[in-house]
């Protein structure tokens, strides 16, 4: 997987949780903000190329109903993060679902995990993934090992369009991807890649 030429039609873009509540959270407060900038630069080279862009995101019930059962008693008095609705749940500024874009809500960390995504992308011809977002050890490593698991022909994360709680969090864990046969360029790299 790691040293396959992308092909971009066959290529699809996953942004995960770039929400207020998630980029704005004191777990991640430093490193998901530095790397908004360079999320948005992946998304604007990624439509460049014709990439077929997907924002997964959380846009969990008020009262918690389809929440994890791990994190229901923050949301016993509507108080929890991504609410749907709020201002949480909102993209961060610099971020915006365009036309051609898909919007996938997910409820839990992985993307494919009880949603439609497998059925979309095969259904749009897609067998590459581009992953960028947050945060590395939950939602993008579980999507990613998913599409691992699913037989996905190639997959990328991009190390410095991701983040984590710490730089040895983050570290650790895409050195467990690249160990499943995951690409884990720099967007520079990643630009500099050609179909």
């Amino acid at each position: 997987m790691a040293n396959g030429t992308c092909k971009w039609n066959e290529t699809a873009l996953l942004v995960i949780d770039m929400q207020n509540d998630f980029v704005g959270s004191p777990m991640l407060a430093a490193s998901a903000k530095v790397i908004v900038p360079t999320v948005a630069e992946t998304v604007s080279l990624a439509r460049e190329r014709g990439i077929f862009v997907i924002w997964v995101v959380r846009e969990i019930d008020p009262l918690g109903r389809d929440v994890e059962l791990f994190r229901k008693h923050h949301y016993s008095n509507g108080q929890g993060l991504a609410i749907k609705g709020s201002k949480g749940a909102e993209l961060v500024e610099g971020l915006k679902i365009e036309e051609k874009d898909y919007k996938l809500v997910k409820t839990r960390f992985s993307a494919f995990f009880n949603t439609h995504l497998d059925a979309v992308l095969r259904g749009s011809g897609i067998n590459r993934l581009v992953v960028v977002g947050v945060q590395t050890p939950n939602c993008i490593r579980q999507t990613v090992f998913d599409a691992v698991s699913l037989d996905y022909e190639h997959i990328t994360v991009i190390v410095d369009a991701t983040a984590a709680a710490t730089p040895e969090i983050h570290s650790a864990n895409i050195r467990d991807m690249e160990n499943v046969g995951v690409a884990t360029p720099t967007l520079q790299e990643w630009t500099c890649s050609v179909a």
